[in-house]
């Protein structure tokens, strides 16, 4: 299992990098970030120097969207990133969220982003693409590469990631609708004819280690909140006796209302709403023991990477118990003499 970590870019700018350099010091490979850009700072930016720092760590937004920055555009940030620092980009993409919702404008249509997922994968991958009547290539990219990982909840945006995603993240760490999640995704590919083998998995969800359970909910209820903005959407669409599992639907009955001038803190007042039990449910809280036996379980379903968002207060510690003890129980031995 790979391991990431999700940050925003919040000012200043440099402990946002030195976050990165500390988690590829503790073996992360992965580094995410919001990309919502009134929100926060520009994320593409900071790859920038996030990569000129390290060695190894791969970058990439969770998640960006076909709505606020032009295809041809986004695919030339990644081929460029690509050829100043050797192919270290992922892209994570979904309909849009905060960075069209903060501007009063909406998600994207699943066609767009279906369109969108091409242009922007054939031209960062140094193909050509036949768009708007004319077929483009970047004349200076040869041999950039860049895997798409669509971010999904509902039935139809599922299935349009089982047939074109190169990876799929799953924002919560639930196993009963992760593995419901997996098999719609997988069924989708092979429905198409890929390998449903083929498609990566990652789960994002808040990472706390601790003892003070009460604090740590505190710290991670904004997450129930974020996700119970994409959860209402599919109630709407497909009501509460759908095939989308309870679980993921019943919570959101006391849902107000949402402030995305909060979006993402830890300790926001919009999400009261959110019980103890989702918390729990959606996030990976507690001693590294309990980290390491929910982990085993989301391999288990075929979860390829775990990415732990840090916003709490408790960033460096949970970082460092990580890299000690939780990654290395789920890393491959190898055994020196045999």
């Amino acid at each position: 299992m790979d391991f990431g970590v999700v940050l925003q870019t919040n000012p200043p700018s440099a402990r946002t990098v030195q976050l990165a350099k500390l988690a590829e010091d503790h073996g992360f490979t992965h580094v995410w970030t919001f990309d919502s850009h009134v929100l926060w700072q520009e994320p593409y930016v900071i790859y920038s120097k996030i990569l000129a720092e390290t060695r190894k760590i791969i970058v990439g937004p969770m998640v960006t969207n076909p709505a606020t920055r032009d295809w041809t555009v986004t695919a030339s940030t990644y081929a460029t990133l690509n050829e100043m620092y050797g192919n270290r980009t992922i892209c994570g993409i979904g309909r849009g969220d905060s960075a069209v919702r903060v501007t009063n404008g909406a998600p994207t249509t699943l066609k767009m982003l279906r369109e969108s997922i091409h242009v922007i994968r054939e031209l960062a991958n140094s193909r050509s693409i036949e768009y708007n009547g004319a077929t483009l290539r970047f004349p200076w990219s040869i041999g950039s590469r860049l895997d798409l990982w669509v971010a999904a909840y509902g039935p139809l945006a599922l299935k349009l990631a089982g047939e074109v995603g190169d990876g799929f993240i799953l924002q919560m760490a639930d196993l009963d609708v992760a593995a419901w999640m997996i098999k719609t995704v997988r069924d989708a590919a092979a429905n198409v004819g890929r390998d449903p083998l083929s498609v990566k998995f990652c789960v994002a969800a808040p990472m706390y280690i601790g003892d003070d359970w009460e604090h740590m909910r505190d710290q991670c209820r904004w997450f129930g909140g974020m996700v119970g903005n994409h959860v209402a959407e599919i109630v709407a669409k497909y009501g509460t006796d759908s095939h989308v599992p309870q679980a993921l639907t019943d919570y959101i009955k006391g849902r107000e209302g949402y402030d995305y001038n909060e979006h993402g803190k830890a300790g926001n007042s919009h999400t009261s709403f959110v019980p103890d039990e989702i918390v729990d449910r959606f996030c990976i809280l507690g001693t590294p023991q309990q980290h390491i036996e929910k982990l085993e379980s989301l391999r288990a379903l075929g979860v390829d990477q775990f990415a732990g968002y840090l916003q709490h207060d408790n960033k460096e510690e949970t970082l460092r118990v990580y890299g000690e003890t939780v990654i290395p129980a789920l890393t491959e031995h190898i055994r020196a003499k045999v």
